[in-house]
């Protein structure tokens, strides 16, 4: 897929990238990619925010605020064909397993339905990740949060192996969302190839930790990457920014990644429009222009600061 920078909305050219670009590669065995829903509720938004950075490639999470488990056979057909007309591979399908709207006091059979349901579907969009976080908790002591977020995950691994898919743990929400001690015991005992561990750069600061610090504890096991930037503002609430503006180490990050040979998709989730987590949606009409924009101003950080990678010496890659 070329390069297609727009030139009609000065809000997209702001951080635009004026040399080619090589396909959307952001370095050897690195390709850019985003979460399609925070441009755009609608597939058409989606598809278009892609088409203007010239990426070939998104993430799936809701389209016209349903979860991609949730389409009726119907909705999904076409969702497929036309990502698929479009010339996008998809990185990684975004489930609500474990998430922050499910408690590991909720109904387990919630969580095994979506991945059954997910299983067919991942094979016809031709990706084998799926995002999955470690159930918050919901009253409990410690110890009884942990015995019954490791048993859950345990059996969701042993699932998502049968059913040929690889679950990606977000450091987001949940029992080993925060600690990269956590990550590796649920690494440890729940999993095998099945399991891996999704990056998000950005998570540091709502949850109040040094992602940069962590990534460092876990970039072994690191398979899919978001980009992500975020500053705690003079109120202390949370302000998400454009990448490299905020506290979350963005520039830092990709170059330890790429060092360390990483292989995959950078993955955007610009936060800046839509919050699911908050119940927050502002894409409106324009989510798509400031979509192009986060991402032209992640293409522009690399080209300034990352450094080259080195031969692949381990890392993710979409499945």
């Amino acid at each position: 897929m070329g390069v297609d920078l727009p030139r009609e909305d000065p809000r997209e050219a702001s951080c635009a990238v004026t040399e080619d670009l090589p396909s959307g590669r952001a370095a050897p065995g690195i390709r850019f990619a985003g979460i399609g829903d925070e441009a755009a509720a609608d597939l058409t938004g989606q598809l278009e925010a892609l088409r203007r950075l010239g990426w070939g490639a998104i993430e799936l999470r809701t389209v016209d605020g349903v979860a991609v488990a949730d389409l009726d056979d119907r909705a999904f057909a076409a969702l497929a064909h036309r990502v698929a007309a479009a010339g996008l591979d998809v990185v990684c399908v975004d489930s609500r397993i474990a998430n922050w709207s499910r408690p590991v006091t909720g109904p387990f059979e919630e969580d095994v339905r979506e991945l059954r349901r997910l299983a067919p579907r991942c094979a016809a969009l031709g990706t084998r990740f799926v995002r999955v976080m470690s159930y918050p908790n919901a009253g409990l002591d410690d110890e009884e949060w942990g015995r019954r977020a490791l048993e859950r995950m345990t059996r969701l691994v042993r699932q998502a192996e049968q059913e040929g898919l690889v679950l990606l743990h977000e450091n987001c929400s949940g029992w080993a969302g925060t600690r990269a001690d956590r990550m590796r015991e649920l690494l440890g005992r729940a999993g095998g190839p099945a399991l891996r561990l999704l990056f998000d750069m950005g998570n540091g600061v709502p949850h109040g930790y040094d992602a940069r610090a962590l990534l460092d504890e876990i970039i072994d096991h690191v398979a899919h990457v978001h980009i992500k930037d975020a500053r705690t503002g003079p109120d202390g609430q949370v302000v998400y920014t454009l990448p490299g503006e905020g506290e979350s180490h963005v520039r830092s990050c990709l170059d330890v990644l790429v060092d360390h040979g990483y292989t995959g998709a950078w993955s955007i989730e610009p936060h800046t429009h839509l919050r699911p987590h908050q119940g927050r949606d502002t894409t409106g009409a324009d989510g798509v222009a400031a979509f192009v924009r986060y991402g032209r101003c992640l293409e522009r950080l690399v080209r300034q600061g990352t450094r080259p990678a080195r031969t692949p010496a381990g890392g993710g890659r979409h499945g």
